[in-house]
């Protein structure tokens, strides 16, 4: 898969969007507290001069004050000291004024105060040089040297109440003047909030398609692919780095596949030759116990051709002889239709052709296997009792579930003893087939039931059998789509083993007469 977006330059853009958010939120903030640091300064510095100003307008009433009570001190010392005094107050604030002399911050303006403290300059200097002139000898002289001492002071008192209304007038129009200024500021900072807030949730957005999405989707796929779902595959769109992930998982996923599926037809065929390895055992055993069952009609006969040899030997036998003649081949006949019915048995039983399924009688397999099991000298005085009842079909494979039904009553007969009974019996639950055997043998316990089915594991008193019967068992009905249970009350209670098939889905129901069969060892004879 081409790699057109790697993770590092989606994460990189991220980077990129979050510093740009970072960038504009920081200069917003630094633009509103700069803002606030102008205003303040500004506020601080003009603050500054109203202490000067107040003592400037407090000397000059002072004098204002001192010359309305005695005019004609003029001269005196004490009016030259309060001069003195209001020059120094003014320069104080002439000096105050000039530190405030900041151009960047709000109500800079200062030409007001600077023309309005010239003019009270301008009055001081002349009040100066008025009283520096002397006082005049004619009385109107003296006159209109107080009326021009008294018209600076007024003009004294009146500049300096000016000054603050100066400042109070500004500080009035700061909110005309600033109106501007906050309001860009608060649409910036508007402004960037959104953008920060817009810019956030698209990269929130895109971090859960980009990083968290695909986490999610590749952990719920390994999670599938680990719980046996080989068929799923992972797809992502993201066309970075996860999406070549998911694309290896998916090729991991499909040769892991493609192994599993190769096992399983080895462990298929390996198991198959097993069960035929099996199922061959089983026709020699069959073979060691019927052999003995065969020589005995095999001994009629040859006793009965001996008798036939003799008699036709003879010139004319009688009539008595010819229908003792008649008797020995009848004899002869059904003793080896008897030998024929074994064999075909054993040869329909041991058949190893192709693997096929097809509609079968369940009950019907259970009869000729419990047929062939009465040949067996080793069970001799043992029953095998098949409950009445209609026959189910089944869709199977004939011979293999003749090797699942041998092995059952192969091991309950080994279970029971000499005078012991194992009965057979069949019954329909739904769509499938249940078919139960069941004996009164010596039973099982909890632990041999929880490892009954497992290869190799094996329970026998006599040391025989290798533990793969009960296995081979399990593996043929469930490959046959049906299931096997085991069940016992405990040690010499019997057991129940109940064998669930499906039933064939044929136009005849799957029901056939009922079979009504008991085999009895101990009371047939060959």
């Amino acid at each position: 898969m081409a790699n057109s977006r790697p993770i590092r330059n989606k994460l990189l853009l991220g980077a990129v969007v979050v510093g740009f958010v970072v960038a504009v939120l920081s200069a917003s903030s630094f633009l509103g507290l700069y803002s606030y640091r102008r205003l303040v300064r500004a506020v601080s510095c003009r603050a500054a001069e109203l202490p000067s100003a107040s003592r400037l307008e407090d000397t000059i009433q002072a004098i204002r004050l001192s010359h309305a009570r005695d005019p004609g001190d003029c001269d005196g010392d004490r009016f030259q000291s309060q001069l003195a005094d209001a020059s120094a107050a003014l320069t104080k604030y002439l000096e105050d004024l000039a530190a405030g002399e900041l151009d960047d911050v709000p109500f800079a303006d200062r030409s007001h105060e600077q023309e309005t403290a010239a003019a009270i300059r301008g009055e001081l200097e002349s009040l100066r040089a008025a009283l520096s002139a002397g006082q005049p000898e004619e009385e109107t002289a003296r006159k209109a040297r107080l009326a021009l001492i008294e018209h600076h002071l007024d003009e004294l008192v009146e500049r300096t109440s000016k000054l603050p209304s100066f400042l109070q007038q500004k500080l009035h129009l700061l909110a005309g003047e600033v109106r501007t200024g906050y309001r860009s500021l608060i649409v910036t900072a508007w402004t960037s909030a959104i953008a920060a807030a817009v810019l956030l949730s698209a990269l929130a957005v895109l971090t859960y398609r980009w990083v968290f999405r695909p986490l999610k989707l590749l952990a719920y796929g390994s999670r599938r692919v680990a719980s046996g779902d080989f068929d799923y595959r992972l797809s992502l769109d993201t066309h970075d780095e996860m999406a070549e992930l998911a694309a290896a998982l998916n090729g991991m996923t499909e040769r892991f596949q493609a192994i599993r599926d190769d096992l399983d037809n080895q462990v298929q065929l390996r198991t198959r030759e097993v069960i035929r390895s099996e199922q061959l055992a089983s026709v020699g055993f069959l073979a060691a116990g019927v052999a003995h069952e065969i020589n005995n009609p095999l001994a009629s006969i040859a006793m009965c051709a001996e008798s036939l040899e003799s008699r036709l030997a003879a010139p004319a036998p009688s009539e008595e002889e010819a229908k003792l003649a008649l008797r020995y081949l009848e004899l002869i006949q059904s003793e080896a239709f008897r030998c024929k019915e074994i064999t075909e048995k054993l040869l329909d039983f041991s058949r190893l052709g192709e693997v096929r399924r097809q509609p079968t009688a369940l009950l019907a397999i259970a009869s000729d296997v419990a047929e062939m099991l009465r040949h067996v000298g080793r069970f001799s005085g043992r029953s095998i009792e098949i409950a009445d009842g209609p026959d189910q079909l089944v869709m199977v494979n004939p011979q293999e579930i003749k090797q699942v039904v041998l092995n059952l009553l192969v091991n309950a007969l080994d279970s029971i003893e000499p005078d012991g009974r194992v009965s057979v019996a069949l019954a329909r639950s739904g769509r499938d087939a249940v078919l139960e055997v069941t004996d009164d043998g010596c039973g099982m316990t909890p632990e041999v039931l929880e490892h009954l089915f497992e290869p190799f594991f094996t329970r026998r008193k006599n040391g025989q059998g290798t533990g793969l019967g009960l296995s081979i068992v399990q593996r043929i009905v469930s490959d046959h789509g049906g299931r096997i249970e085991a069940s016992s009350t405990g040690p010499g209670q019997g057991s129940v083993f109940r064998v669930t098939l499906p039933l064939a889905d044929v136009s005849a129901a799957a029901v056939v007469q009922p079979v009504s069969r008991e085999v009895d060892h101990r009371n047939q004879a060959a």
